[in-house]
């Protein structure tokens, strides 16, 4: 390799054992390479990390490329921020090669609201879309139409059961929640669990968070027989209906030693509700790395979080599309698992 380690057109040509020009016409998709040569040289691309400076091309081509990531609204220190600043990244990654990344929002608890924001993309003509998945019809009609316009797209998050997305950066949802449940039951002799879920849109569309559940209360059939499951519906925009509802499971359920779980990243409501009530004897597990989950982590109102990098995910998902669309490359792995991650009070400061 050259000095310094920079690689360049000559090394891809010399490592995949043919001209520059034939790298070239490869890289710009011009010109008859054969299929063998240019898996060849995709694959070399790949293994030496290459990244030609492509911007000049693309403006001499007049190709104008955008991204357009449909994420939900969000508040300052909501999950979603932590999303969008993620988006920031792959931005600065995109930007090399002329490419805008648009971020169109849309209210998580409103239909109406998540098609306006797809028709949107749609009328845009977008290169590539990243997708947040809130409402899973809506979502299957939309991918479907982008795969018909051969519009590449990727799912952070959650995901869908479907074969046309280019790729998929997040948590695997359903282990997410058998290892929530194993978390949550710890080996106890745990007789009831109560799954406190939000109240999204009234026609009940939305539920993003259905295959972790899933795992969940798999989990719990397969370990804990016996073992009762009760919902309660909660309503993110009203503490004092939050705090009705959950006075309301309290005095419905007289054992102080309850096992209390949230499958989305609002479990700092349920903490909120215990400190203000002084309860101290549940067990309560989330997810994510929010200000106030740490908060009530560490003061012991929560005692295990499960958590990703949703920044990374948005950062990833971004490189994908502008690799495909650049380098013609796909991602080596279509489903892409983040770890996860398992925070006590102990630990979650050292968490990076």
């Amino acid at each position: 390799m050259n000095e310094g380690n920079k690689i360049t057109i000559n090394d891809v040509a010399k490592a995949a054992g043919v001209s520059k020009g034939t790298v070239d016409r490869v890289l710009h998709n011009r010109g008859e390479v054969s299929a063998k040569s240019r898996d060849r040289i995709l694959k070399v691309i790949e293994e030496l990390g290459y990244r030609p400076n492509f911007y000049a091309s693309i403006l001499a081509s007049r190709k104008n490329y955008t991204i357009s990531c449909i994420i939900p609204e969000f508040n300052d220190g909501e999950f979603w921020e932590l999303t969008e600043k993620g988006i920031d990244q792959g931005r600065e990654y995109a930007g090399r090669f002329g490419i805008t990344i648009n971020a169109v929002m849309y209210d998580q608890y409103d239909l109406d609201s998540f098609q306006n924001a797809c028709a949107k993309v749609l009328a845009s003509d977008p290169s590539g879309v990243v997708i947040a998945p809130m409402f899973r019809n809506e979502t299957l009609k939309f991918a479907k139409e982008l795969s018909e316009r051969h519009v590449p797209y990727v799912y952070i998050d959650s995901k869908l059961e479907e074969d046309g997305y280019l790729a998929y950066y997040g948590m695997p949802m359903y282990q997410s929640g058998y290892l929530c449940a194993d978390i949550l039951t710890d080996g106890r002799d745990v007789r009831k669990v109560h799954i406190i879920r939000i109240a999204r849109d009234k026609r009940g569309l939305s539920d993003p968070t259905v295959t972790r559940r899933t795992g969940l209360i798999d989990y719990i059939a397969e370990h804990y027989p016996d073992c009762r499951i009760e919902n309660t519906f909660i309503d993110p925009k009203s503490r004092e209906e939050r705090y009705r509802k959950l006075d309301g499971m309290f005095a419905a359920d007289p054992d102080p030693d309850k096992y209390i779980v949230m499958c989305n990243s609002r479990v700092h409501f349920v903490a909120d509700y215990l400190r203000d009530r002084g309860i101290r004897t549940c067990r309560v597990v989330g997810f994510d790395v929010l200000d106030r989950n740490l908060s009530a982590l560490r003061d012991g109102y929560v005692q295990a979080l499960i958590a990703q990098h949703s920044d990374r995910q948005a950062a990833s998902a971004i490189t994908a599309i502008t690799d495909y669309l650049i380098l013609h490359t796909v991602p080596q792995k279509k489903d892409n698992y983040t770890q996860m991650d398992i925070l006590n009070k102990y630990n979650c400061d050292y968490y990076i």
